[in-house]
């Protein structure tokens, strides 16, 4: 394991009993109590980083798993002067490990071990205010969509705020804007990582971003979010040289860096990049022809997958698009000194699209490609987009992130089925240390795990009608009080219609307005229900007798035309494995585990957990999935389960909420 420079003598491995007194502190700090769960985390984290091992820890909800490796983290950073990072999966969990939970840690630590570790927040470029853009030097975004920025169009007026706050910031953190802007008025002020001039810019001493990478690079404790782990994986190094990495929900890595190693060519992207050459005083002929060709040969295929690489006159329109946008990125490199932020951006798109298209000619095999349609248009036969994941990203982690690094990978959903093969697989870990550290709660008295066996097997056309009435007697039941989890928008959609109709309880979808504006609505509203697919499975954490029920209509499997789902299961297969249990069935549990831990989320809590799905019951995989999710008491009693809602609501009731 690489170690950092420091002048303090490595210790012995701590004594856990000196661990216990650390957490102890911290947790009297809080005003919390003692957990056991969070006893045993801390001392395995605190081991894992003494000896540069990789660990895996599952702690459930109400264990405090923030403490349970910020203690350790701490006192190792204190003794050693190693670097450490945390990842979180979100802005918001960063925001609050490191405004809130790492300086509790360090006040009450600091008193005990003589030292407090230097802390710092580390974000990617576009989530600070361009102080060069607000001078106006970066050209307008052209993305083929006119706004109207006007001084009294909405989208002018949130210019126009940020125009004004970047004169009061000290920061220029977009989550110290409050209240937020759109995107798309964030846009014009900010740029990405590839588009910004670095050293270069000439307002370089004035930049919020560079100043907090500054003070990320002599802090000994940066705390950044998957995001940015994910271009560490996939494409340059960002945190520099570190020796302990800890990731929080860590259940969302693979998906995090497939995403950031995933990239798209189409037409529009090509004549925006053109676009931007032009305006650097370039002709783009060869790269207008390469556009053309792109757009000829898409038009004679099919969305779906290639599963044999590149057809003949998609690839040559593929090398004509590479070698035209090579040459011009030579072009326009000679024009960056006098032309800085136009060449930039020019530079940021022409990379873009080499990138991409070395990803579709690469080896056949190291990446899944396929043709889409526009985004959102799923009918859509006409593709629009090539698009090139990986097909698998534990070598990206083992090699870019945790090679020759202790690392510990935390969340409350990591023992699939039981065990921990599955999620050590797809991080590419050989046998480190594992924990189920447990939850405070008594699942079992707490919650009930309902499985409406005697409704048909769900088909492709989204939600039954059998199921709509399951729906409607179990929210009945509940009066309200319901987060309704769903595989589809459609279905959410579906389920939002038919119990407007045939209930008189105000009834929320996802898509009527922002997340967390719903999320307040919610749980103001104790007869209220939430519908919603994708980011209602994770996250959303409402004690109390609100969400006294939680729906999940059918296992959520990956979609069967999902192409990097369907390589991956061919992959194992091809390897001797079970690709269906290795791929599908470790997805849904995963969301099946935390869509159920929606549920309990306090002491006090009590509920059903209703699965609209009778193969949780039948199928040969259920038993894997239901090991998945929370020990909750399980059931198929429909009157009982209606009968624990109807007392549920009672009690509610009773006590006014």
């Amino acid at each position: 394991m690489t170690s950092a420079q420091s002048d303090v003598e490595s210790p012995e491995l701590e004594d856990p009993h000196e661990i216990a007194e650390l957490l102890e502190a911290a947790v009297e700090a809080l005003a919390g109590r003692p957990r056991e769960g969070q006893q045993r985390m801390a001392a395995l984290v605190a081991r894992s980083l003494h000896d540069g091992e990789h660990a895996l820890v599952q702690a459930g909800t109400g264990t405090g798993k923030s403490l349970g490796y910020l203690v350790p983290a701490v006192a190792h950073a204190a003794r050693t002067g190693q670097r450490i990072v945390v990842s979180t999966a979100t802005l918001a969990l960063q925001r609050q490990v490191y405004t809130k939970d790492l300086p509790l840690v360090l006040d009450a630590l600091e008193p005990l071990l003589g030292r407090r570790p230097g802390i710092s927040l580390f974000k990617g470029r576009s989530n600070y205010l361009c102080v060069h853009r607000l001078s106006g030097e970066y050209p307008e975004p052209d993305d083929g969509q006119l706004f109207d920025v006007g001084p009294t169009s909405e989208l002018g007026k949130e210019v126009a705020r940020l125009h004004q706050w970047a004169d009061q910031t000290e920061t220029g953190d977009r989550d110290d804007l409050v209240p937020g802007v759109s995107g798309r008025a964030w846009a014009q002020v900010s740029v990405s990582g590839r588009e910004c001039l670095e050293s270069k810019c000439p307002m370089a001493t004035e930049c919020f971003s560079q100043r907090a990478r500054a003070q990320a690079a002599d802090a000994q404790i940066v705390v950044t979010n998957h995001a940015v782990l994910g271009v560490q994986a996939a494409s340059h190094d960002l945190l520099g040289e570190h020796d302990v990495l800890i990731v929080d929900e860590a259940h969302e890595l693979v998906q995090r860096i497939t995403s950031a190693a995933t990239h798209e060519l189409t037409v529009r992207g090509l004549d925006r990049a053109a676009s931007a050459v032009r305006r650097c005083g370039k002709t783009t002929d060869d790269l207008d022809r390469a556009a053309r060709a792109v757009d000829s040969a898409l038009g004679d295929l099919n969305v779906g997958r290639l599963r044999l690489g590149l057809p003949e006159e998609l690839a040559a329109a593929v090398e004509l698009t590479r070698g035209a946008a090579r040459a011009l990125l030579t072009e326009v490199a000679k024009t960056s000194e006098q032309l800085g932020a136009t060449a930039k951006m020019a530079t940021a798109q022409l990379t873009e699209i080499i990138d991409v298209c070395e990803e579709l000619q690469g080896d056949h095999g190291r990446y899944v490609i396929w043709l889409a349609p526009p985004d959102g248009e799923y009918d859509e036969q006409r593709p629009s987009r090539i698009v090139a994941a990986p097909l698998d990203v534990a070598g990206l982690i083992g090699h870019r992130l945790v090679e020759e690094k202790a690392t510990v990978f935390t969340s409350a959903t990591l023992a699939l089925g039981g065990g921990f093969d599955a999620i050590s697989r797809h991080l590419g870990l050989d046998e480190p240390l594992t924990l189920d550290a447990g939850s405070p709660f008594d699942y079992g008295k707490q919650g009930i795990l309902y499985v409406a066996s005697h409704l048909p097997r769900p088909g492709a056309g989204g939600i039954s009608e059998e199921a709509l009435e399951e729906l409607v007697a179990l929210v009945q039941a509940a009066g309200g009080r319901t987060l309704g989890l769903f595989s589809s928008h459609r279905a959410a959609q579906a389920a939002t219609d038919a119990l407007r109709e045939r209930l008189d309880l105000p009834v929320l979808n996802q898509r009527d307005d922002q997340l967390p504006t719903l999320v307040k609505q919610f749980a103001e509203d104790p007869r209220a229900c939430l519908f919603g697919s994708t980011s209602l499975w994770q996250g959303i954490d409402v004690p109390g007798p609100t969400a006294s029920l939680v729906v999940i209509d059918r296992i959520p499997f990956p979609r069967p035309d999902d192409p990097v789902a369907q390589a991956r299961t061919e992959a194992v297969a091809a390897g001797g494995g079970n690709g269906f249990m290795a791929v599908s069935a470790t997805h849904a549990a995963l969301l099946m585990a935390q869509g159920a831990g929606r549920l309990i989320r306090a002491m006090d809590d009590k509920g059903v957990v209703a699965v609209l799905d009778s193969r949780l019951k039948t199928a040969r995989y259920g038993g894997f999935l239901a090991r998945s999710m929370p020990a909750l008491w399980g059931t198929t009693d429909r009157d009982a389960v209606l009968g624990a809602l109807r007392r549920l609501d009672d009690a509610a009731c009773a006590d006014g909420r």
